[in-house]
């Protein structure tokens, strides 16, 4: 027999709407303001969504700007995070999580005390030892300081507890080291984690704004968060040239979204499963 829905089904539903409205109006809203002529008179919000529609500002935008070279440099900064990040965090977490030894607890217990420093607070100091190390205007500059994250790391930790330590036991004693162990064994095993981390490393990476604005001071190695703006504000005042920039640069996030959306809610079960 079918389920009745109850009326707290119907409200969830409801509510699930109007948040998802709530999303993406903004960017049906910026999509539609990207179709539209550039200097057309708007006299309400409505004439946005109005035609005459266009598609010449996206080559404008792709051929006759520098938006392909940010788009370069968020991509190549974004990949190298992403791939330190995951390689990185999977080692550290190995070793919290099966591999005891002195000051474990301490260090994971550090790195949960780090959730709650804001970014902001290590700014400064950030800023002035990739400075001294002579980074400010390079790749490395823009790519190491987003490498070591308190919540990557934890994730995996979560996760690392879950895999049975007698698995890893047999294979210790058919003569596998650690190396092989971890790389033979456990990433094999933790291909839904990783995916999530990856995830969670390239949107953040993409979107990251403070830091890229502060170390790249040449207009080659903006990323599209820092060279959007200074976009916006050289070439005019119009929405239009803008927000097609703005689509140009969301278009492989939603993409990569909509391809991964199941890994990422399978991720985070896992993790708070195995947890």
């Amino acid at each position: 027999m079918r389920k009745k829905k109850t009326a707290g089904y119907w409200a969830l539903n409801i509510i699930s709407i109007i948040l998802a409205l709530i999303f993406i109006l903004p960017i049906l809203w910026a999509l539609a303001v990207s179709l539209q002529i550039e200097g057309k008179q708007i006299a309400s919000v409505f004439d946005w969504f109005t035609p005459p529609y266009t598609l010449e500002n996206y080559p404008s935008i792709i051929f006759d700007s520098a938006v392909p070279i940010w788009l370069k440099n968020s991509i190549i900064v974004a990949v190298i995070t992403t791939f330190l990040t995951v390689l990185f965090s999977a080692l550290a977490a190995y070793a919290i999580a099966k591999l005891p030894f002195k000051g474990s607890g301490f260090f994971f217990l550090y790195f949960l005390i780090g959730l709650m420093v804001p970014t902001e607070a290590t700014v400064v100091p950030l800023f002035i030892t990739v400075n001294n190390l002579h980074l400010i205007d390079t790749y490395a500059g823009l790519i190491l300081p987003s490498v070591a994250g308190s919540m990557n790391l934890i994730i995996m930790v979560s996760f690392f507890k879950g895999i049975p330590t007698e698995l890893l036991e047999a294979a210790r004693i058919d003569g596998a080291g650690e190396i092989t162990t971890f790389f033979k064994i456990v990433l094999p095993l933790s291909k839904t984690i990783i995916a999530t981390v990856c995830i969670f490393a390239f949107i953040g990476s993409w979107n990251n704004y403070l830091w890229p604005l502060l170390c790249s001071m040449d207009e080659s190695l903006f990323t599209l968060p820092i060279g959007i703006p200074t976009f916006a504000g050289t070439y005019s005042v119009d929405y239009v040239r803008p927000l097609t920039a703005g689509m140009v640069a969301s278009l492989p996030m939603i993409i990569i979204y909509i391809i991964f959306e199941k890994q990422i809610v399978a991720g985070i079960t896992a993790g708070a499963v195995k947890g």
